[in-house]
């Protein structure tokens, strides 16, 4: 029974759903970087080289055997190399592009947090402790200001 609970907490939080958004997202984020590298940064790349298309590299461990009649009789076994360097490109791109996004909120974060800056709307918990914050430091001058006096 802990187990549902546990489960039922976690879904009605906001997590799961947080979460399947998330998912959802970078599922199609994937797609998009995928087209990006192969339809986009791959066809000059490949032309810079002469033509070279990554995908096709490889290196052959055993040739196809074939008969007389064009029946496979045994497949070509080889480690393909230029798939893994594609997957690597991909991966270096979707890093970047997250890290950008990621610069990007932590922008607004900050602007969102500083409540000198009236462009931006500053989140209620962070305007409550910055009224708690001046209500102390104020309290505090006036602490100072009678123990001097004594």
């Amino acid at each position: 029974m802990g187990f549902f609970k546990e489960f039922k907490e976690f879904a009605v939080k906001g997590n799961m759903m947080d979460m399947a958004i998330g998912i959802i997202i970078g599922a199609s984020f994937n797609k998009v970087i995928d087209v990006l590298v192969k339809k986009v940064l791959m066809p000059p790349l490949s032309l810079m080289s002469d033509g070279i298309n990554l995908e096709d590299k490889k290196i052959i461990l055993r040739e196809s055997n074939i008969d007389t009649s064009g029946t496979v009789l045994a497949e070509e076994v080889a480690i393909q190399y230029g798939a893994l360097l594609e997957a690597f490109i991909d991966f270096l791109v979707i890093g970047i592009t997250v890290f950008l996004v990621v610069k990007a909120m932590n922008r607004l974060r900050d602007k969102s947090h500083d409540t000198k800056n009236k462009t931006v709307k500053t989140p209620k918990d962070i305007e409550l402790l910055t009224n708690l914050n001046e209500l102390m430091q104020e309290q505090n001058k006036l602490l100072k200001t009678k123990t001097n006096s004594k």
